[in-house]
């Protein structure tokens, strides 16, 4: 299994430790370089989607429309960036746009700035 970056994938974030953190198993985007990615590196840094719509929240969210096997609109959660080991990945669901992907780089760059 090689998850590349702008890819959201089917990820199992159990157990979840603190109230405020993102469980279940859900989609996630792939946002670590394809570098790390191809290579043995254990972990991968994603970003968890929700079906919990929240419209006009941007820096926070930005919203993807269901597409290939991601069976509903959703929102990448910008906020809940976190490295999960490789072993918690099931199966790709679908992929970015390059427009997209840098507009969510843009938008984590804000966060982070």
């Amino acid at each position: 299994m090689t998850a590349y970056r702008g890819e959201i994938w089917l990820i199992n974030l159990n157990p979840v430790k603190k109230s405020n953190e993102v469980g279940k198993i859900r989609p996630a985007l792939v946002m670590q370089n394809n570098e790390l990615n191809a290579g043995a590196y254990p972990t991968t840094i994603i970003l968890p989607l929700t079906t919990s719509l929240i419209d006009d929240a941007e820096p926070l969210r930005y919203r993807v429309s269901k597409r290939e096997e991601l069976e509903k609109d959703s929102d990448i959660l910008i906020t809940n960036i976190r490295a999960i080991d490789n072993r918690r990945f099931i199966e790709k669901l679908a992929s970015l746009t390059n427009k997209e992907l840098s507009f969510v780089k843009n938008l984590l760059d804000e966060v982070l700035s």
